[in-house]
């Protein structure tokens, strides 16, 4: 079992999504996540990654992966802002490391 915990700036992204369908797509990728089945993930540095969803705008998570049982959600966006959040999710996991 994997515990994940959501930065401020995860949660507030969440919880803007207007629709509640998309909303809950999402929650049940990061329930699956907890339960040790990643999907499609890629890497985009030291222990941080992103997870993809194939519907919508293409929705990105942003994570950051402590040993192998705890994750941070650092936020999230969606193809079209991936690079700006790939950034701030960068920012995010630095500032949780210091």
């Amino acid at each position: 079992m994997i515990k994940v915990v959501y930065t401020e700036n995860f949660s507030n992204w969440l919880n803007a999504i207007k629709d509640s369908s998309t909303r809950f797509r999402l929650i049940r990728r990061i329930e699956r996540l907890q339960s040790g089945h990643l999907g499609d993930v890629k890497k985009i540095g030291d222990d941080l990654y992103e997870m993809r969803e194939f519907f919508g705008p293409g929705w990105r998570m942003y994570y950051l992966q402590h040993a192998k049982t705890i994750v941070v959600m650092l936020g999230g966006g969606d193809k079209k802002s991936q690079s700006d959040d790939i950034k701030l999710a960068k920012k995010i996991a630095k500032e949780l490391r210091e």
